[in-house]
């Protein structure tokens, strides 16, 4: 990622928001079906991943799901250079909300609860609006590269009221997860569908291995709290909704109901059932709305080089990351440039 990229992103926060919504949305499907047309490494990359999700997709069929896609990505990142600039009102009509029972008894009670996520939809803007409308938000961020980079990531999610951890790939930043669960009422969000810290488990992702993040169980093992599914998005706004949001798109944030495994079970054993479990939620969503898993990335075994992989695996246990048995963070990353 060079400066020039961390520059550009900059002036895109800073205008953004000034600019014309529709001008914006312009912009972001013009990008998304130039960076579909060109067909590069991360387009090929989502077209692999969507094929496990949808196995029965002609050729055809698969390239026009990943144009889909790809046009929800970008409108991501459209909606993230404007998000700042809605009002109070225009973010409540673009957030549709289920299952928020499965968040209301812990809340109430004063107590944090872990949420396990994927990719999918919008979830600056899903943070923006629990923060505001439920509870305190506290998530991880992948340390980019430019800093510059990484430290407007990090202004952008302070400025929608998101606290933010450092992904540094020490155990400090478990331990700091682990003394915020510990206080309440809050939300602690983790995006946990890739593996960050080469310290992942590997679970079965529609019929494949794939390897993903272990913290949000481990999290939920280590201090008692529930760990509950979340999924996000995209909908097509219509009528008086659509007026008040400002624009076309709105989200819907479902809260699933909590994932548990038997207490009696070995804590390695615990982890690796929640992780599981919550992926297991998570699949049934990505299969139902696929064009909005963000996922440009390798994230199957199948794809990983195996020599590149054991030499990471090997490196992250000689550098002290993560315990094992901890599992990485999560990690509520960007991988920006990917679409290019």
């Amino acid at each position: 990622m060079s400066l020039d990229v961390a520059r550009a992103y900059h002036l895109a926060w800073r205008v953004g928001h000034r600019l014309p919504g529709w001008l914006v949305r312009a912009a972001m499907t013009t990008a998304a079906d130039v960076a579909w047309w060109r067909h590069g490494d991360g387009v090929r990359r989502l077209e692999a991943n969507l094929a496990r999700v949808r196995p029965e997709l002609d050729a055809r069929a698969l390239r026009r799901l990943s144009r889909s896609g790809m046009r929800s990505y970008l409108r991501y990142f459209g909606e993230a250079f404007t998000l700042r600039g809605l009002s109070t009102e225009q973010l409540a009509a673009r957030v549709r909300v289920e299952g928020m029972e499965h968040l209301r008894p812990d809340l109430d009670a004063g107590r944090q609860v872990v949420l396990a996520l994927g990719h999918t939809g919008n979830w600056d803007m899903a943070g923006a609006w629990a923060t505001s409308h439920v509870a305190p938000v506290t998530t991880v961020a992948e340390r980019l590269r430019p800093e510059e980079l990484y430290q407007e990531f990090t202004a952008f999610r302070e400025s929608i009221g998101l606290r933010i951890i450092p992904l540094s790939g020490s155990g400090d930043v478990f331990r700091r997860l682990v003394r915020v669960a510990r206080t309440g009422p809050g939300l602690l969000p983790l995006l946990a569908d890739r593996d960050l810290t080469a310290k992942g488990l590997e679970v079965d992702l529609f019929g494949h291995r794939a390897r993903v993040a272990a913290g949000p169980a481990a999290l939920a093992v280590t201090t008692g709290a529930t760990l509950v599914p979340a999924s996000i998005h995209y909908e097509r706004l219509r009528s008086e909704r659509r007026r008040a949001a400002g624009g076309p798109w709105g989200i819907v944030v479902r809260f699933h109901a909590p994932v548990e495994a038997d207490a009696d079970l070995p804590r390695g054993a615990r982890v690796a059932a929640m992780t599981q479990a919550w992926v297991d939620v998570l699949a049934g969503e990505i299969h139902a709305h696929p064009q909005d898993w963000h996922m440009l990335q390798r994230v199957f075994v199948a794809d990983l080089d195996p020599e590149r992989d054991a030499a990471r695996r090997a490196a992250a246990t000689a550098s002290g990351a993560e315990d094992p048995d901890q599992g990485a963070s999560g990690g509520d990353v960007l991988d920006v440039g990917s679409a290019s």
